[in-house]
């Protein structure tokens, strides 16, 4: 902790192949308060939000064990599954994704939700992505809502949300208290 804040560590700043026990361990011998999950764009780490009970009931153990809990999520599987594609099929599968990064959220005592601020990022942003993203995000944020799971809109590379000030138009157009901004200095 430092001062009133609680300090957290991205999980990718530590080696991926330790068990989530090492890693929650290591964190509270390096001082942090509580790690911070990846939900990247790789299946294996998709295929985390629809663990089996044995697994979830693991990395409770581990958090139990450790005394450090998960308390934000990255979640930028959206990349490869972005809510804005100009495919139904791959828009689906994106709140699919939220759906179930809300319920892992929810079993873990995760408070945050780190969204990428892509309408798209392996097709061309478009008026129509835009507004899919729009759409979907609406979606997303009603949810979380319902479920008091705050999403933060993390500032990107690209032109669709590069600022705080883009992001107050999205804010504009969905006023949830539950979808927040995270300013990630380094994009």
């Amino acid at each position: 902790m430092l001062g009133n804040h609680l300090i957290g560590i991205y999980e990718k700043a530590m080696p991926p192949e330790i068990e989530w026990h090492e890693r929650l361990a290591n964190a509270a011998l390096q001082g942090f308060d509580f790690v911070e999950l990846s939900i990247d764009e790789s299946d294996e780490r998709i295929d985390r939000l629809s663990w089996s009970a044995r697994k979830r009931g693991e990395l409770a153990s581990a958090m139990e064990n450790t005394g450090v809990g998960i308390r934000s999520m990255c979640l930028s599987a959206h990349r490869r599954f972005p809510l804005g594609s100009g495919d139904a099929s791959v828009r689906e599968k994106a709140r699919e994704i939220a759906g179930e990064a809300i319920r892992f959220a929810l079993e873990f005592g995760i408070r945050v939700i780190q969204v990428a601020g892509y309408d798209v990022y392996y097709e061309p942003s478009t008026s129509q992505t835009r507004a899919a993203f729009l759409e979907g995000l609406s979606w997303f944020v009603e949810e979380a809502e319902k479920h008091q799971v705050m999403l933060a809109m993390e500032i990107m590379d690209t032109g669709f949300l590069s600022s705080i000030t883009a992001y107050l138009k999205i804010k504009d157009a969905i006023p949830s208290p539950w979808l927040s901004v995270y300013p990630d200095i380094g994009n």
